[in-house]
């Protein structure tokens, strides 16, 4: 898929996808990322790691110095290649299974973390899943359950499992979205976790500025990652990003760069703030 096109027609069956079967494949090796140093001696634990945004953020900051955890949860042929684009940098990688709504999960992926890499310096809450509806009448009792208790509960797992791990310096990076601003009538729990979670980072970025601990966010727009195909039907996948000024989806490896720099010194005078990666989406927070 060229920076001009929207992807072609095509349909998974489970959440949140496999990379093996999208086609064209996603940008998210970080093949043309080359580091500087701004994470070196750091250690990061991204969770749902194993692919797009996540994989590509897990490697960029391999190539910024960084050990890297990834957290994944049940894709382990895409965790596994994962790991192995982490450590041709020459970085340790940690692969976890793990369901971050589930709070002992969650308390034993960030123990293992520290276990495994010695210690805990950026967390990026990342996993996520979506399940559009025609409206809202038609999201489940048990829906809205599984879409927050990832969204959201597993943001706050993992967040209170890492507290006590960081030190001054730490960065905590949580993926909201655009739905936060703009809204989504076919995804309106999503949307719902997504505004929530801007609020929940500038809450924690308030609570934390004594510790010296940064929080931010990033608000990707449409970006071509496996949650796509197995979120909406083939013909939505072919107009995917094509509602936006750029005319076409990101790919997760053009994020990269909105990560590291939340992740690093160069967001030293940044806390409670969201980026906005989105295609040219005009947004008003």
């Amino acid at each position: 898929m060229s920076t001009a096109q929207t992807p072609p027609p095509q349909k998974q069956t489970r959440q949140p996808g496999v990379e093996r079967d999208m086609h064209p494949k996603p940008r998210d090796e970080a093949a043309d990322y080359v580091g500087s140093g701004k994470l070196a001696g750091k250690v990061a634990l991204v969770t749902g790691g194993d692919s797009g945004i996540g994989r590509a953020v897990a490697v960029g900051f391999a190539k910024e110095g960084a050990d890297v955890a990834i957290v994944y949860l049940n894709e382990s042929d895409d965790a596994a290649h994962t790991r192995r684009l982490i450590e041709q940098t020459g970085r340790r990688c940690e692969a976890i299974a793990c369901d971050v709504g589930d709070r002992r999960q969650a308390q034993e992926a960030v123990a293992r973390t520290v276990e495994r890499l010695g210690r805990l310096d950026v967390l990026v809450n990342n996993a996520g899943e979506q399940h559009p509806q025609a409206g809202i009448e038609d999201v489940t009792e048990e829906q809205l359950a599984r879409t927050f208790r990832t969204n959201l509960y597993g943001m706050f797992f993992c967040t209170q499992a890492a507290l006590p791990h960081l030190k001054a310096g730490a960065r905590i990076v949580n993926t909201a979205s655009v739905t936060a601003y703009h809204g989504n009538p076919k995804l309106p729990d999503y949307s719902a976790t997504k505004g929530a979670i801007v609020s929940f980072t500038r809450s924690l970025s308030i609570e934390l500025a004594g510790r010296d601990i940064r929080v931010n966010a990033v608000a990707p727009g449409p970006i071509w990652t496996p949650l796509i195909p197995s979120t909406f039907t083939a013909e939505q996948v072919a107009q995917f990003g094509s509602n936006v000024p750029l005319k076409r989806p990101g790919q997760p490896d053009e994020l990269i760069g909105c990560y590291v720099l939340l992740a690093s010194e160069g967001a030293s005078y940044m806390t409670g703030q969201t980026l906005h990666p989105n295609g040219g989406s005009i947004v008003g927070g």
